[in-house]
């Protein structure tokens, strides 16, 4: 009876043994999986918010668009686009050098400051060969809107545009799959429309002033 009792106890021992073994090495399997498929959830979520980011800036081109063209946003006041002297290159703007100018988009009650995580500035040119003191609203004129996040002023240095660098061919605009900080100096969003005018007397002129071929009969 001892013997077959310390036989038992024996077999027990080391089933237990081979028990915590098997856990370890379910853990080191499991511990593996999940370091293999991290890099791809963190990505995931990067795109994600990414995405969302470029929404929100979408909607804020829209926005300060929607401001011109109702009058809501009028010259003279921050925000209001600058002149620019050449239609063909109206691409080709120089991005802000500070952020003084620029319309708020105020997403989080920060007012667009550079520790803003979520506001918005909205950097906008004009061109018609109208004179600098007409009223650009009177005959329209063309117009670039380029958004930026708020923090891109933050730690200094220049903020790009969407032209292609002479040394890099590649778009500077942020993409859906930019990692989830993208390159914060460049704009979210840049898009390029015609403002409509208000008084319609020479506006059909001025259009055709600012077409390439203008209206040609």
């Amino acid at each position: 009876m001892i013997k077959r009792q310390q036989i038992q106890s024996l077999d027990k021992s080391q089933e237990a043994g081979y028990t915590i073994i098997e856990s370890l090495v379910a853990m080191i399997v499991v511990s593996v999986l999940m370091i293999a498929i991290a890099p791809v959830m963190a990505y995931s979520v990067a795109t994600r918010v990414q995405a969302k980011r470029i929404e929100m800036a979408t909607q804020a081109a829209k926005t300060y668009i929607e401001a011109l063209r109702s009058e809501a946003l009028k010259q003279g006041t921050q925000g209001f686009p600058t002149q620019y002297t050449t239609n063909n290159q109206l691409e080709n703007t120089p991005a802000p050098a500070n952020s003084n100018a620029l319309y708020c988009i105020d997403n989080d009650g920060k007012n667009c400051t550079s520790d803003s995580n979520q506001g918005l500035l909205v950097q906008g040119y004009y061109f018609n060969k109208s004179p600098a003191t007409t009223d650009p609203t009177r005959t329209g004129y063309s117009l670039i809107v380029r958004v930026y996040r708020a923090g891109a002023f933050k730690d200094g240095g220049t903020l790009t545009t969407q032209k292609k660098q002479a040394d890099q061919n590649i778009q500077v605009q942020q993409g859906i799959s930019s990692a989830g900080l993208g390159n914060l100096k460049a704009p979210l969003v840049e898009i390029r429309t015609e403002i409509g005018a208000t008084d319609r007397q020479g506006a059909y002129n001025s259009f055709c002033d600012r077409i390439p071929d203008g209206c040609k009969q």
